[in-house]
């Protein structure tokens, strides 16, 4: 059907509604069967070890890069304005935000959009951290937190425009951006098979970077398709739709509807339908006070930092990224960095004092082997 004939059969509104929930309901399924995650991949990396869980995170990552940039030079996407390259953008946001969020995402064991996919599967400590995570973010955006937000975003900034995007500074252009996804894709491959990367890790992978490609590409076409509805270019983030999902629920009416209220409960479903299928639903609470404090201080710096960055690990990780965003790319090295760090602080210190079997279990969110045995 199209765009045109949509958009008049569904109601603008809806329209849009309803391509973030089926994007979203896709989303959950593949992120939960191939259980994508950015912490893991962090800690993988920093602890040097091979299960698969950053190929995986790769596999995603150059696909969204690689689609999202063939989509642009084919012409079928214009993302000049899209916020995170048009609007002017904070530096100092990015490197804090970033920073709180990498280690919120540690102490949480997961990030936004993980704990989103294994509370749908019955994690009740996910449940909890979702809800910490879009209550912070709210604060954040519009409430006691909102001034201290706009202070550290308004220490270094940068204008729009060419100024934020990575490949007019570097002079690579497009060409060179397909070129690099390109690259860290066969060497997605190459680790996979080296790893033996199991079927859903890596196929659910790829679909949730082709996702975010797609995610550009419909609502790139409903902006320009939509007579009275304003819809901004966008593709997948879970901090700004965390929130307004949240406000949804609390005071609705609401807001009007968009891409992000269709988009969350519609990973939620996806990820349930994949536990209901494949028998993984299963209630999980907290194991003592100690753990749940933990979880809570970990989502709230998730959302205070996601809102301050501009996006989460997927927000800025992958989707800012596939349009080459500076502050995107500042922010996703600055979650690499600090996850990392406080994985050593944190977690490696702790496990180094208990037996390898009770370390093992100190992660219960950390989720299977991505790799045959």
């Amino acid at each position: 059907m199209p765009i045109d004939a949509l958009l008049a059969w569904l109601g603008e509104e809806h329209a849009i509604a309803a391509l973030g929930a089926v994007i979203g309901v896709l989303f959950g399924f593949f992120a939960h069967r191939s259980r994508f995650c950015l912490r893991s991949a962090v800690i993988e990396f920093a602890r040097g070890t091979r299960e698969g869980k950053l190929t995986v995170w790769l596999y995603t990552f150059s696909t969204a890069v690689l689609l999202t940039q063939l989509f642009i030079v084919a012409g079928w996407l214009d993302v000049s304005g899209a916020r995170q390259l048009s609007a002017r953008g904070s530096l100092s946001g990015a490197a804090i935000g970033g920073a709180m969020f990498g280690a919120g995402m540690i102490l949480a064991r997961g990030c936004s959009s993980r704990l989103l996919v294994l509370a749908a599967q019955g994690n009740l400590r996910a449940l909890l951290s979702g809800l910490v995570f879009a209550v912070s973010a709210q604060a954040a955006l519009t409430g006691v937190l909102s001034p201290l937000r706009l202070a550290i975003a308004g220490w270094w900034t940068v204008d729009g425009g060419a100024a934020r995007d990575v490949l007019a500074i570097s002079g690579l252009g497009h060409g060179g951006g397909i070129a690099f996804g390109a690259l860290w894709l066969a060497a997605a491959l190459v680790w996979g098979r080296r790893q033996q990367v199991r079927f859903w890790g890596w196929f659910g992978a790829v679909g949730v970077g082709v996702l975010v490609a797609l995610a550009w590409l419909g609502t790139g076409w409903m902006s320009r398709s939509a007579f009275d509805l304003i819809v901004p270019v966008q593709s997948l983030s879970f901090t700004g739709p965390a929130a307004d999902t949240l406000m949804l629920v609390l005071s609705p009416p609401g807001q009007a509807l968009k891409f992000d209220l269709g988009l969350v409960p519609g990973v939620a479903i996806g990820a349930f339908i994949s536990a209901l299928l494949w028998r993984e639903l299963k209630l999980e609470g907290f194991q003592g006070g100690q753990a749940m404090r933990r979880y809570i201080a970990g989502a709230f710096l998730m959302g205070f930092g996601g809102m301050l960055a501009g996006g989460c690990a997927v927000g800025a990780g992958v989707s800012g990224a596939s349009v080459y965003t500076l502050t995107s790319w500042l922010t996703l090295l600055a979650m690499w960095s600090s996850a990392s760090l406080t994985d050593w602080l944190v977690d490696r210190r702790e496990e180094a004092l208990q037996t390898p079997t009770a370390a093992e279990v100190t992660d219960p969110d950390l989720g299977a082997s991505y790799a045959r045995p």
